[in-house]
């Protein structure tokens, strides 16, 4: 009979932060594994195709020393996906000078992992020649010349490279890219736990105390596995979990509570049952597991698609409020016939906050009834100094813009910033959201291994 086996998720994301005093709840529990996702794709391509990690090196440090240090003194495993937010080689290479430092400030012993993520564009272009890669939901077909267009492609590992990694010795894992669940289901699908218990727990346990009241991304919960179920609670008195809290997390993020799919299979929680077993504990029964036909991985692939600038202003000026869309479409018009002759190719958009500058075309109310509106003007172009040639110009138009009714003349536009447009850089589209097919997924994913001996590498 398999013993309860104890995880301890710190954060929602590595250098999202975490108490200590939580940290300290946890660890006293002697937990069986310390594992934490560090990525989305949720802050945009950008990251991905600049190479760029959204956390900063200090705030993973901070986190991850705690990490290390507990796994290390209880001789368990530390799992962390998708490194450095996007998974990519720069975002992992990153992740691993950090742990470089903490080993030698340290004097640390240990065996690590890196597995990467990021995948050589020929290979793909070879592999889409073949009919390997398929599409995914509504994204379109992938071509070879869309993958030839991507800066940089990644795919989402599952649990088979990082079980390898395991039985190869390493106490620490860094991956790139991963499945969210994957750094929490790997070890004790690998010690014969249920893949479905396992991987609807990770899908939990990544967004930490987001599955708590009150939710947190930045605050540490345990999760409990068992031959039949699991559970989950949060390490702060201050937070408990409930069966609405943890059912709701279930279908976080998802197009079909019931249905969730995944590199290896989809999870089918038709029959899941969600029971309070004590005020701050929820107990799952009835997660089932669906392996894949063919198995697979999701590849995310970003291209450059110019230079960004923008310019934050507002207006409380309320015929000006009335007249936006006029506005709007005049400054467009005004814009265009004063750089004409450039050959500039841009693109520009304007959103207001205070109108539907968070739905857009989705707001359903269309009546402004704020008092004042906040407005970002957005310049696209295919160099950074055409995107600030046109933000200026469409800035400069916009203030001075004169529409029925307008009483002041001075300006139109409150600036809150000094320098007013502020060059954002270089942006990026998602352009490969695809499946690729294969038969091992683990050896898509090489593992590099790194042995520490009293903070020296050898």
């Amino acid at each position: 009979m398999l013993k309860e086996y104890r995880i301890l998720s710190p954060s929602g994301i590595v250098g999202y932060g975490f108490p200590e005093e939580s940290w300290n709840i946890g660890m006293a529990q002697k937990p069986d594994l310390i594992a934490c996702d560090a990525g989305s794709t949720d802050p945009g391509p950008y990251y991905l195709g600049a190479g760029k990690p959204f956390t900063t090196p200090s705030a993973v440090k901070r986190d991850m020393g705690l990490m290390l240090k507990g796994a290390l003194e209880l001789g368990i495993p530390m799992i962390i996906g998708s490194c450095g937010g996007s998974g990519g080689t720069p975002h992992l290479e990153r992740e691993i000078g950090i742990l470089r430092e903490l080993a030698r400030e340290n004097g640390y012993s240990f065996r690590m992992a890196a597995i990467s993520s990021e995948f050589d564009k020929e290979f793909l272009i070879e592999e889409c020649n073949k009919g390997n890669i398929v599409r995914l939901g509504a994204a379109p077909q992938v071509t070879p010349e869309d993958i030839q267009g991507c800066r940089r492609i990644v795919a989402q590992m599952g649990v088979e490279s990082i079980i390898k990694a395991l039985d190869q010795g390493a106490q620490v894992v860094l991956c790139g890219r991963a499945y969210d669940p994957s750094a929490f289901a790997a070890d004790p699908i690998r010690k014969g736990y249920s893949e479905a218990l396992a991987t609807h727990l990770g899908k939990i346990l990544e967004c930490s105390c987001i599955a708590a009241v009150p939710g947190s991304a930045s605050d540490c919960i345990m999760g409990y596995l068992y031959e039949d179920s699991f559970a989950v609670e949060p390490c702060a008195s201050g937070r408990i979990c409930t069966t609405t809290s943890v059912a709701a997390h279930t279908l976080y993020e998802k197009s079909n509570p019931y249905m969730l799919p995944g590199p290896g299979g989809t999870l089918n929680l038709h029959d899941c049952r969600f029971v309070q077993e004590t005020a701050r504990r929820v107990r799952v029964y009835g997660s089932k597991f669906i392996p894949q036909k063919k198995k697979n991985v999701k590849l995310e692939g970003v291209k450059s698609v110019g230079f960004r600038t923008i310019s934050i202003c507002g207006n409380r000026d309320s015929i000006f409020i009335s007249h936006i869309d006029e506005i709007l479409d005049g400054v467009k018009k005004r814009t265009a016939e004063n750089i004409s002759g450039t050959g500039i190719e841009y693109n520009l958009d304007f959103i207001v906050y205070g109108k539907n500058g968070v739905m857009g075309a989705l707001e359903p109310l269309k009546e402004i009834t704020s008092h004042e509106i906040g407005i970002v003007i957005d310049a696209v172009a295919d160099t950074q100094e055409h995107a600030n040639t046109v933000c200026s110009v469409a800035r400069s138009t916009m203030l001075h813009y004169g529409y029925e009714g307008r009483i002041a003349t001075a300006g139109n536009l409150a600036f809150p910033f000094s320098p007013s447009d502020i060059a954002v850089g270089e942006v990026f589209n998602f352009s490969a959201y695809s499946l690729l097919e294969n038969a091992d997924p683990a050896e898509l994913f090489p593992r590099t291994f790194i042995e520490f001996c009293n903070g020296e590498e050898i």
